[in-house]
This record gives structure tokens, C-alpha cells and sequence, in this order.
């Protein structure tokens, strides 16, 4: 391959991956996932708690960091290990934000119906790209991802379908952040060290 061709192949897809973003499908159920987190955390005293196997869990790893750092408690919880004890992380008011490609990975399937054992009444968010499979059927909200065609050359492993996982939890995170009203003092209180505890310690200082 070729220098030009190389780049052109990159071009095509990084097309790719920014068009499967532009489709992730916005609705109603944006609103519906921000209003039952901030009932549930900012209101209740719960917290998120995400998960996912495989790819999936790893994005769900990555949402949870990132909410617990902008103001909206949170933790991941591997479903596997929760069969093992690990289950008893998860409180009366906590909530589950599920990631599942396929609407059908047994470990969340299962780990749904482990906690609701535990807690009958804990509400689920789930991001998927099969909105008509099992776990949407028991899920309190439901995030389409819009099911974008896997940029990878034999079209299986997760690469564009968790590139719309990792938007969507951005977008919650956002929204979260502006609903909370949460501030560059708040940011800081959180972030003691490097570059990002540093600007925003200045940027606190300087209002």
C-alpha cells in the first residue's frame, strides 16, 4: 500500500467512525436517563453503577471515572465478579447504567436479575445497538446507539459500536454536569494533582 493510499484509508475511516456518530438516534430517552440519575443520585444519595463485559465494560469503566470526577457519584461493577460477592457493593438507591451491543450478554442479563433479587426496585439505563432484544425488555430506559456497521476489516471486533458507547456516556456526563450546575471549584476539589487540578484551581480562583 501505498503512502496516498494509506492516508486515504485512514480518511475513510475516520469517515466512517464520524458518520456512525452523527446517526446515534436522539430522543426522549436522554432526558428520561438524566432525570432518573439525578433523582436516584442527586436527590436519593445513590450512586451509578455501570457495567458491561468485554469492550463494553471497559467504556463502562471509563463513564464511571469520569462521572465520579465531575460530580455524579459512581463505580464500575464486573458482572462476573459480582456473582462472587462482589454484588454487595450495590445499595438501595443506586442505580445500573448497562452497556450491551447485542441487548443480550448473559453476564448483565444476569446481573440484572441478581440485583433486582437484592434490590427489587433499582431502575436500569441501558446503551445498546439491539433496542429489540432481551435486556431493553427490562431495562427503565433505553440509549440506542443507532447500530453503526464495525469499521474493522472483518466487521466483528468492537470498534465503532464502542465509539458510540464512549459518545453517549459523554453526552450523560455533560448533561449531568449542567444540570448539577457543577463548577470549576467543584472540578477542583476533585483533581489535586496535574495539569487538569491546576487549571482548574486557577480558573476557580479567578471568578
Amino acid at each position: 500500500m501505498s503512502s496516498e493510499s494509506l492516508l486515504d484509508e485512514v480518511r475513510k475511516l475516520l469517515l466512517h467512525e464520524s458518520e456512525a456518530v452523527k446517526n446515534i438516534p436522539v430522543n426522549d430517552s436522554y432526558e428520561k436517563a438524566l432525570n432518573l440519575i439525578y433523582k436516584k443520585v442527586h436527590i436519593e444519595g445513590g450512586r451509578i453503577i455501570t457495567s458491561g463485559m468485554g469492550k463494553a465494560g471497559q467504556i463502562a469503566d471509563n463513564i464511571a471515572t469520569t462521572l465520579s470526577s465531575t460530580g455524579t457519584p459512581a463505580l464500575f461493577l464486573h458482572p462476573s465478579e459480582a456473582q462472587h460477592g462482589d454484588l454487595g457493593v450495590i445499595r438501595e438507591h443506586d442505580i445500573l447504567l448497562l452497556i450491551s451491543n447485542s441487548g443480550k450478554t448473559r453476564e448483565i442479563i444476569e446481573l440484572v436479575n441478581l440485583t433486582h433479587n437484592l434490590y427489587a426496585g433499582i431502575p436500569v439505563i441501558l446503551i445498546t445497538g439491539n433496542p429489540r432484544s432481551d435486556l431493553p425488555a427490562i431495562a427503565d430506559v433505553t440509549i440506542y446507539t443507532g447500530n453503526p456497521k464495525e469499521v474493522c476489516a472483518l466487521g466483528l471486533t468492537p470498534t465503532t459500536s464502542t465509539t458510540t458507547m464512549t459518545v453517549i456516556g459523554d453526552i450523560l456526563v455533560v448533561l449531568l454536569m449542567k444540570k448539577i450546575g457543577f463548577t470549576y471549584s467543584d472540578y477542583a476539589k476533585r483533581h489535586h494533582g496535574g495539569y487538569l487540578g491546576d487549571v482548574s484551581r486557577k480558573e476557580a480562583n479567578s471568578k
